[in-house]
């Protein structure tokens, strides 16, 4: 999939009357899935180039960054998920001062028709753009009649009676709900990192664990949570504990460490990625480490009856 960044770049060559989702698409959850899915539909059906435009930094940190969220994927999270839904292509744009002074049709004209040259843009029913959050999609619309390109839109996906929405998986996350998370994201919530050196003290419990620095710049809140690892030697169930490990004097630096149920080779300089499936409890201080063995171990034998229920 081709990335290009604007106003770095330009368009590719073979790019055919892109057909264009548009929006912040922040964790790509099961109402930003629909609008890709249209897109490419809609393009293979015309022969055109699926595209999804999307903005870096986050608008928000930016135009109110005392407000800004933590943001719920990295860049290269986000365009893995979109080559692997049939995206050909993503266009960054990158979201300045400047460019938030821009009206509804400036950006339009600049962006959508001089620099891609789109076909067609498809947006969620609420997606709004240009200074002052003026381009509502009745704007859209119009300026996609006067500068020759169809703009159409997709209703919300709702779960519950309400609308999936980047800040509701957020909410769910920061509250430890990783289960809930992803029934809106449409697969397990995930962090992406590398093992690194810890103090090896989950090795001389009986318990080791991989250490992960993660990419990602939301992490779900401390505690142990049932996960699946995806490790070189492929998916494996496992326990993650995110926190400050209290037992043994807590402070310091959040660590997020995780213990393979089935073994598996020392992932040492591994690149790990960890699904987020049930949270089991939150993080505790015990009286001693041998307390704490005991409870690691109901901590397995939970998760473990949770796998047996589940396929990993």
């Amino acid at each position: 999939m081709d990335l290009i960044r604007y106003p770095d770049d330009e368009r590719p060559a073979g790019w055919s009357s892109p057909v264009l989702a548009l929006g912040n698409f922040d964790g790509l959850h099961r109402g930003h899935m629909k609008i890709v899915e249209r897109v490419r539909r809609t393009a293979e059906e015309r022969g055109a180039t699926p595209v999804v435009l999307t903005f870096d930094p986050h608008p928000t940190r930016v135009l109110r960054p005392d407000k800004a969220p933590q943001v719920l994927m990295t860049e290269a999270q986000k365009s893995e998920t979109l080559a692997a839904a049939g995206m050909r292509g993503l266009a960054v744009v990158r979201f300045t001062s400047e460019l938030s002074r821009w009206d509804p049709e400036t950006f339009v004209r600049l962006v959508l028709v001089e620099w891609l040259g789109v076909s067609e843009v498809w947006v969620g029913a609420n997606f709004l753009f240009g200074h002052g959050r003026a381009g509502t999609f009745a704007v859209l619309h119009a300026l996609g009649e006067r500068y020759g390109f169809r703009a159409d839109k997709i209703d919300p996906v709702c779960v519950r009676g309400e609308a999936v929405s980047s800040t509701r998986v957020r909410r769910l996350l920061a509250e430890g709900r990783v289960g809930e998370a992803g029934v809106l994201l449409g697969r397990h919530f995930y962090l992406d990192g590398d093992v690194v050196a810890g103090d090896g003290r989950g090795r001389q419990i009986g318990y080791p664990t991989a250490n992960l620095r993660t990419d990602n710049e939301l992490v779900p809140p401390n505690g142990v949570y049932a996960t699946v690892a995806r490790t070189p030697d492929g998916l494996l169930p496992a326990v993650t504990n995110i926190g400050v490990r209290p037992t043994f004097g807590g402070g310091g630096a959040v660590s997020i460490e995780t213990h393979l149920l089935r073994g598996g080779r020392d992932l040492y300089g591994a690149r790990l990625r960890l699904y987020f499936v049930q949270r089991l409890r939150a993080e505790q201080a015990f009286s001693s480490p041998a307390a704490l063995v005991a409870r690691i171990e109901q901590d397995c034998r939970d998760a473990g009856l949770l796998f047996g229920r589940i396929s990993v």
